[in-house]
C-alpha cells in the first residue's frame, strides 16, 4: 500500500512541476533521480542478486528430479536362440517317441516286461502333450518386445557435506548482493551532483544573459547619448564609433549568452528525463544575489571512510574473493550427498519379462574423494588467493586517494569562499566606480571611454560574484560527497 501511495505521490508531483514549468534545485533532484535509466539499471542489478543469493540458499536443501526416456530400437533382446525356440514347443513329441522306442526295445529283450509296461503306455502321450505344452509356455514366457523401452526415475539427493562449496557460494551471492546496493548508492551521489552542477550551470548563464542584456541596454543608450551629444557638437565622431564597436560586442556577448542558456538547460533536461528542448524555467533564476547556507565543515577522513560507498564496494569485493579461495579449496575436499531413487521401466524384469510398468525404491550415499589431478586445485587456490590480494590491495589505494581527495575538496571550498570574499569587496569597489563614472559623465569631465569602462567592470564583477556564490555551493556540495554525506 505504501508503495502505491508513494508511486502516485511521485506521479502527481511530477505532472505539477512539468505543468508548470518551473523547477527547483530539488524537483530537478527528483526527476534525475526517477527517470535516471543508469539508476533504474543498478535497481534491478540489485533484484537480480537478491534472487541469485536466494537460489544459492537452494543448494543447502534437498532437490528432486524426474527424468523419462523412451527408446525404439531395431531388434528385440532374446534369451533364447532359435533353435532353442523352434525345441521347446516339440520337447514332449521327442520326448514321447524315446520313451515309447525305449519301452519297445524293454519288451522286445524281456517279453515278461510287457505286461508290466503295458499300463504306462497310455501315459507317454499325455506326458508329451503336456511337456509340449510347458515348451510352449517357456518360449512363450521368455519371449518380450523390447524394441519399445520406457524408462523413468525420480531422484531426491541431499548435499551432506561439499567442501565448504555451498556455505561459501551462499556468502559470495550475499556480498554481490551488497555491492550491487553500494554501487547503486555511488550512481545516486554522482547523479545528485552532477544534477546541481547542471542547475547552477543555468543559473549562472541566465544571469551572464541578463547582465548582457543590461550591458546592451547600457551601451545602447549611451549610443543614443552620444548621438545628441555629436550632434550638439560636445563629442567627436571618434566617441561614437568606439560606442558603436562596444554595441557590437555587446550584442554578440548575448547571443552567446543565450546559447550557453539554451545549451545547458538541455543538458539538465537530459538528466531530468525532459525532452531536451522543454522550455523550462529553474526557480533560482530570477535571484540577483544568491543565498549561501552556513556551512560547517563536518566530518574528516574517518568520516569518508566509513561512508563512501567506493570503500564498501571493494569491502564487499575483498569477501567475495576470500570466499572464493573457500570454492577453490572446496574442490580438493572430498564431498558426500545421500541420494534416494525410484526407477520404473516398461518392459520390467521384477516378475519375469512383463510389458508392464513396474519399479522399486534405492536409497544410497555418493562419495567423491579427489586423489590426484596433477597440482590443479593446488593452483586454483594460489590463483584466488592472488585475486584475493589485488582486491585488498585497490582497498588501500583508493583509501589513499580518497584521503587526498577529502583534504582537496576541503581547499577547494576555502578558496571558493575567500574568491567570494574577494569578488564581494570587488563588487563594492566597481559600484563605486560606476557611480563616479556616470557622475562625472553627466557633469562633463569624464569622457565616454571612462564611462564604459566603468560599466564593463561592474558587469564582471557581478558575473564574478554570482559565479563565486555558485562555486561556493558546488565545492560544499562536492566536499559532501568525498565524505559520503551528500543526501
Amino acid at each position: 500500500m505504501k508503495k502505491i501511495i508513494s508511486f502516485t505521490l511521485a506521479i502527481v508531483i511530477a505532472s505539477n512541476l512539468f505543468g508548470q514549468n518551473v523547477l527547483s534545485l530539488d524537483s530537478c533532484r527528483f526527476m534525475a533521480i526517477k527517470f535516471n535509466k543508469g539508476l533504474k539499471i543498478s535497481s534491478e542489478k540489485i533484484v537480480a542478486a537478491h534472487y541469485q543469493n536466494k537460489a544459492a540458499f537452494t543448494n543447502f536443501l534437498p532437490k528432486i528430479n524426474a527424468m523419462g526416456t523412451y527408446m525404439r530400437t531395431q531388434k528385440e533382446i532374446s534369451l533364447l536362440s532359435d533353435e532353442q525356440k523352434a525345441n521347446l514347443p516339440n520337447l514332449g513329441s521327442v520326448t514321447q517317441t524315446k520313451l515309447q522306442q525305449t519301452m519297445q526295445q524293454l519288451v522286445t529283450a524281456n517279453p515278461a516286461l510287457a505286461q508290466l509296461l503295458s499300463p504306462l503306455a497310455p501315459l507317454i502321450p499325455e506326458i508329451g502333450n503336456s511337456l509340449n505344452s510347458l515348451g510352449g509356455n517357456l518360449v512363450d514366457g521368455l519371449h518380450t518386445d523390447t524394441r519399445n523401452m520406457y524408462a523413468g526415475t525420480v531422484t531426491l539427493t541431499q548435499p551432506i557435506f561439499m567442501g565448504g562449496k555451498i556455505a561459501a557460494y551462499n556468502k559470495i551471492t550475499k556480498y554481490a548482493e551488497e555491492l550491487a546496493k553500494t554501487q547503486h548508492n555511488s550512481a545516486l551521489e554522482d547523479l545528485i551532483l552532477n544534477t546541481d552542477q547542471a542547475y547552477w550551470q543555468v543559473i549562472s548563464v541566465v544571469n551572464k544573459k541578463k547582465l548582457a542584456e543590461s550591458y546592451l541596454n547600457l551601451v545602447k543608450k549611451l549610443e543614443d547619448d552620444v548621438k545628441k551629444m555629436i550632434a550638439e557638437g560636445v563629442a567627436t565622431t571618434t566617441d561614437g564609433l568606439s560606442v558603436s564597436v562596444k554595441v557590437n560586442e555587446a550584442e554578440m556577448k548575448l547571443l552567446q549568452a543565450e546559447d550557453g542558456v539554451s545549451l545547458s538547460k538541455m543538458v539538465l533536461c537530459q538528466l531530468c528525463g525532459l525532452p531536451i528542448n522543454s522550455d523550462i524555467t529553474l526557480a533560482d533564476e530570477n535571484i540577483n544575489d544568491i543565498t549561501l547556507s552556513s556551512f560547517s565543515e563536518e566530518g574528516n577522513i574517518q568520516t569518508a571512510l566509513n561512508n563512501r560507498q567506493e570503500i564498501k564496494s571493494l569491502e564487499y569485493a575483498s569477501k567475495i574473493y576470500n570466499q572464493k579461495i573457500n570454492v577453490a579449496r572446496a574442490e580438493m575436499l572430498p564431498s558426500l550427498a545421500l541420494t534416494g531413487n525410484y526407477l520404473v521401466s516398461n518392459p520390467s524384469l521384477y516378475n519375469g519379462f512383463e510389458k508392464k510398468f513396474r519399479g522399486n525404491w534405492a536409497l544410497g550415499a555418493v562419495v567423491n574423494i579427489p586423489i590426484w589431478s596433477w597440482g590443479e586445485g593446488y593452483y586454483k587456490i594460489k590463483s584466488a588467493k592472488a585475486e584475493a590480494n589485488i582486491a585488498r590491495y585497490n582497498l588501500e589505494e583508493v583509501k589513499e586517494k580518497i584521503e587526498l581527495q577529502v583534504n582537496q575538496a576541503k581547499f577547494k571550498v576555502k578558496e571558493a569562499e575567500k574568491r567570494y570574499a574577494m569578488t564581494s569587496k570587488n563588487m563594492e569597489k566597481a559600484e563605486e566606480n560606476l557611480r563616479f563614472a556616470n557622475l562625472g559623465y553627466k557633469e562633463g569631465v569624464i569622457p565616454t571611454s571612462n564611462v564604459l569602462e566603468a560599466q564593463t567592470a561592474w558587469l564582471m564583477a557581478q558575473s564574478d560574484k554570482i559565479d563565486s556564490q555558485i562555486d561556493i555551493k558546488l565545492t560544499e556540495v562536492y566536499l559532501l560527497k568525498t565524505l559520503g554525506i551528500l543526501k
